[in-house]
C-alpha cells in the first residue's frame, strides 16, 4: 500500500513538473522611475495578457526593478502604480521565447 502511494505521489510530481512542457517562455522586466527620472522602490506593477486576461504583480527593488521569469510568450499590457501615482498602460508588449524583454514605465508627476 505504501508504496502504491509513492508510485502515485511520484506520477502527480512528475506530471505537475512536466505540465509547461513544451509551451515557450521569456523573462520579462524593466525599471519604474518617477517623473523626475529616479527609480522607484516599492512600485506596484501590474501585468496581464492584452486581452485583460492571466493577470501577474510584481513589486520594484530598490534600484526600481522588477522582473517576472517564466512568463508564456505572447504580448502583455504593463502598467505601475505607486502612492497614488499611476503610470500609463505601456500596451502590447511582446515577450519573446527564451529571451528577457526590458519595459520602463514613467509614474506621472502628480497624484491621481
Amino acid at each position: 500500500m505504501k508504496r502504491l502511494l509513492f508510485l502515485m505521489a511520484a506520477t502527480l510530481l512528475c506530471c505537475a513538473l512536466g505540465a509547461d512542457a513544451g509551451v515557450p517562455i521569456g523573462t520579462l522586466g524593466g525599471t519604474v522611475l518617477d517623473a523626475h527620472g529616479q527609480p522607484v522602490e516599492g512600485a506596484a506593477v501590474t501585468i496581464q495578457t492584452s486581452d485583460g486576461s492571466m493577470p501577474y504583480g510584481a513589486h520594484t527593488d530598490a534600484n526600481g526593478h522588477f522582473q517576472i521569469k517564466r512568463i508564456e510568450t505572447g504580448q502583455y499590457d504593463l502598467r505601475a502604480s505607486h502612492e497614488g501615482l499611476i503610470s500609463e498602460w505601456t500596451k502590447r508588449v511582446m515577450v519573446h521565447a527564451n529571451k528577457v524583454t526590458e519595459v520602463t514605465l514613467r509614474l506621472p508627476g502628480g497624484r491621481a
